[in-house]
């Protein structure tokens, strides 16, 4: 699954402002597609959110990005294998300093007192979490429009990659439409229909015409 950053931020909780701030000083960067210029979309993996909404747990908790970072750097000089550590590890953290448990489940690793042994963040809780998030974000949703006195069922459809939504009438094949908000995209499935209504009398007219 991809999801562009607006979705990310949706499912994280995170603020644009931060998954910017974040990629620009290569904290999290997508691990899909990254930003190639003003306007261009971001692309994120589901391991991606796993690490945003980490990183947003323990500054909720009071850890401060420079701790993370020092966390971070040691984690990856140390343990070279582990390639996401925020998305792999269990954190602990009493809002001043944030603790990794080991494999040793016994021993708990303090990163940021340059290993020396010494609230618990669950990684699997989160990614549980996500995924719900996830499904219930891509489950399609059920309309009805009114079109030419006549009410019709639409599906709806979230775009998590380019972000909006598209939206269909499975009584009339091929009529679809987009927009990027919900209102936006029954309005103009709305128009859509009318539109396709038309063009079949026009056909049907045509036809008799013909005959």
């Amino acid at each position: 699954m991809i999801f562009n950053s607006k979705t990310a931020c949706k499912l994280t909780g995170v603020t644009q402002r931060q998954i910017d701030y974040w990629d620009k000083t290569h904290l999290i960067k997508p691990s899909v597609k990254e930003a190639s210029g003003y306007g261009s979309v971001r692309l994120y993996s589901f391991v991606d959110l796993v690490q945003l909404k980490v990183l947003k747990t323990l500054i909720d908790q009071g850890i401060s990005l420079q701790k993370v970072r020092k966390s971070i750097s040691y984690l990856k000089k140390n343990f070279p294998e582990i390639r996401k550590p925020l998305a792999e590890l269990r954190f602990i953290t009493d809002s001043k300093t944030i603790f990794i448990l080991t494999r040793n489940k016994k021993v708990i690793l303090d990163t940021l007192a340059k290993g020396q042994l010494v609230m618990s963040i669950a990684i699997g809780e989160i990614i549980e979490g996500l995924k719900g998030a996830v499904e219930n974000i891509r489950e399609e949703r059920k309309y009805k429009v009114k079109a030419k006195k006549k009410y019709y069922e639409v599906l709806l459809h979230p775009d998590l990659e380019d972000g909006g939504y598209w939206v269909e009438c499975p009584a009339l094949s091929g009529c679809d439409s987009q927009g990027d908000t919900v209102e936006e995209a029954l309005e103009l499935i709305k128009d859509a229909i009318e539109g396709h209504l038309e063009i079949v009398e026009e056909n049907k007219k045509a036809r008799k015409a013909s005959a």
